[in-house]
């Protein structure tokens, strides 16, 4: 495998080109021998490699998976069957063999391809993934549509050994194996999510992949059972000898309780052999079969095998590294500082240890930080339960994820109003994954909450400051921070409490005041030096809590300036503008022109974070722009003053 380069491609070039460039389809697959197969999979990887390098994305769990979908796709008919990938990081190899082949160099390009799947981009797409643990519900309901319609083809969830641990999945094949109906699902089995996977699910998958014993044990198994003699009673004891057999040396029991035949483990990489167990499970029709591969993540690519962990998700090749701490680096340090002084703090992560920034807080304080796998809805009530004995749990969750865990929140932390802080990591626009992991909505889905407190950072420095204040509010508390780095600001050695609900002036101004909240007050104050050049007096204030507001400060303020522009980096239904809105439709005596500026009432898909703040103006420029356009009697006025003292 070539190195991790911008120009990665094969050492030598094959005199009759290559097998990737022939493949249109996945019938065209089923034209190549094993020969040919195992050469194409190294042309695949080859190609992700190559672009991925260039775009960024998820590298070693598409690379893991490159043979397993070659075997899929020859073994099915797709479209006419579906595939459902859980997640949908595995899927590179299933865009390039699947017609997508001269796209896949726009892959999480703004206009280019999901670096997901998508119903919208390719009927060999059939159900659109991009968080965990869904794609076993999806695909019994499709199971159920195709039984109720009559129809006969197969439906296959692929899902990782990550995935596997979410509740939603046991939820689904729960009913799944109660059903009884033909549903194919491939567990993927890396030993990885993002995190290593952690969790009791995964201790018995690694006694299956490490124990040298059981390929051993299923050989004689069946030399033993060939030479039982027949009739009734010796079958029923052979089945009966080779099913305690099985349930000693591997837990597949546990699969067959579940009510699924458990084929494997098989080779991730044997084509050949993954090809023989689907073709099995294909004709079968006992019901719910779960099919296990062994996969190695990152494979083929030396780098990414020795680190699954770092190669997980690469940034473009050249990208300038900036010079200051990331958000997710200034919470992991700050949450070490804190742990150092109060033995009471604990910190909980779903299966994001690394990026949530937690890795070296883990490191020294192993037994206060929980990674309790890809199981959102557990954090939060397993840090409710913390917090109601006297600890402090602060639960580090990308804002894309605790969506998942909504009715948690309310029932579990807000009616009992204990004490959880909440770091909403990856909050407003987050770039090139998309749609299913923009962070647009946490403010309006937190904000209606009784007791819930709502603040948000406007660099890293400030971060250190709110999260040391959340400890002292003593309610559940939602601290909102965004993907990427901060400003570069040096970091206070000593915090200070900032009072629950207030606010900052940053810049005084007398036309308009520009109410921003979290980073885009960076923005903001750049807008109002644009405006201010062309005679525009801007007051700019940092909210700092979407809730409770500041009221005092921002009715004083736009009182005395008549116009006020809200900006946040979240949806406006519901959001920090609309709670702005709110509070004046309380205080009708105040003649003041408000306007919300903020993410739109449709999904955000892939792109640059910069593209995606210029075409939504929440950037600077934007920001200006949107204040000629939403105030013109105002913008008028200063014109014509400026006309005046002209002549």
């Amino acid at each position: 495998m070539t190195k991790y380069s911008k120009n990665a491609k094969p050492d030598v070039e094959p005199a009759y080109g290559r097998l990737i460039d022939k493949i249109d389809s996945p019938a065209d697959l089923k034209k190549l021998d094993i020969d040919d197969l195992n050469r194409l999979a190294g042309e695949l990887r080859e190609e992700i490699v190559k672009v991925i390098s260039l775009n960024g994305g998820h590298l070693a769990s598409s690379l893991g998976s490159v043979d397993v979908t070659i075997a899929l796709l020859r073994t099915f008919g797709f479209p006419q069957d579906k595939i459902i990938w859980d997640v949908g990081h595995q899927s590179y190899a299933h865009k390039l063999l699947t017609g997508r082949r001269d796209r896949f160099p726009t892959i999480r390009q703004f206009g280019g391809l999901s670096g997901f799947p998508s119903r919208s981009e390719s009927c060999y797409d059939a159900f659109g993934t991009g968080h965990a643990g869904t794609s076993i519900s999806a695909a019994l309901g499709m199971v159920v549509a195709r039984d109720l319609n009559n129809q006969s083809y197969n439906v296959v969830a692929v899902i990782g050994d990550g995935s596997i641990g979410a509740g939603m999945s046991f939820e689904a094949m729960n009913h799944a194996g109660q059903m009884g109906k033909k549903i194919i699902v491939v567990l993927n089995d890396n030993g990885m999510s993002i995190s290593p996977s952690v969790g009791a699910i995964a201790k018995i998958l690694n006694q299956i992949r490490t124990d040298a014993r059981y390929e051993s044990a299923k050989k004689t198994a069946r030399k033993a059972l060939i030479h039982l003699p027949f009739g009734d009673k010796a079958w029923t004891l052979s089945k009966r000898l080779k099913s305690s057999m099985e349930s000693v040396i591997v837990p597949n029991a546990f699969w067959n309780e579940l009510g699924f035949t458990y084929l494997g483990p098989i080779d991730g990489h044997s084509i050949k052999e993954m090809e023989a167990a689907f073709m099995r499970a294909r004709d079968s029709e006992n019901g719910p079969t779960i099919i296990h591969v062994m996969t190695d993540k990152g494979k083929g690519f030396p780098e990414a095998e020795n680190n699954s962990v770092k190669y997980h998700g690469v940034s473009p090749l050249g990208e300038t590294k900036p010079h200051a701490v990331s958000y997710s680096q200034a919470f992991g340090q700050a949450v070490s500082r804190l742990m150092r002084d109060n033995e009471k703090i604990v910190a909980i992560s779903a299966a994001m240890i690394e990026g949530t920034g937690l890795s070296q807080t883990a490191s020294e304080f192993p037994d206060r930080v929980f990674d309790v796998g890809i199981c959102e809805q557990h954090a939060v009530t397993f840090a409710a339960g913390l917090a109601s004995l006297g600890m402090v749990p602060i639960v580090a969750i990308y804002s894309t994820f605790l969506q998942r865990a909504y009715d948690q929140i309310v029932h579990d932390v807000c009616i009992q109003n204990l004490p959880v802080i909440f770091a909403v990591d990856r909050a407003g626009i987050v770039g090139e994954d998309g749609a299913t992991h923009q962070g647009p909505f946490d403010i309006s889905f937190l904000r209606c909450l009784p007791n819930m407190t709502i603040v948000s950072p406007y660099n890293e420095n400030e971060l250190g400051h709110l999260l040391y204040s959340a400890i002292g509010y003593n309610q559940p508390v939602a601290v909102r921070y965004p993907r990427g780095s901060g400003l570069g600001v040096e970091l206070d050695p000593m915090w200070h409490t900032v009072p629950i609900g207030k606010g900052e002036i940053f810049r005084q101004g007398n036309d308009i005041t520009l109410l921003a909240i979290g980073p885009v007050v960076n923005s903001a104050m750049d807008a109002a030096t644009i405006l201010g050049k062309e005679g525009l007096d801007c007051a700019v204030i940092n909210a700092r809590f979407a809730k409770p507001l500041d009221s005092e400060l921002i009715l004083q303020q736009a009182e005395k300036t008549g116009n006020l522009l809200t900006i946040e980096e979240n949806t406006t239904c519901g959001g920090f503008g609309s709670s702005i809105l709110e509070l004046f439709s309380l205080n009708p005596e105040l003649k003041v022109k408000v306007k919300t500026l903020g993410l739109p009432d449709h999904f955000i898909e892939h792109g640059s974070s910069e593209q995606l703040r210029s075409m939504l103006h929440v950037d600077a420029e934007g920001i200006a722009n949107s204040v000629v356009t939403l105030f013109p009697e105002l913008c008028a006025q200063v014109s014509l003053k400026k006309l005046e003292e002209k002549l």
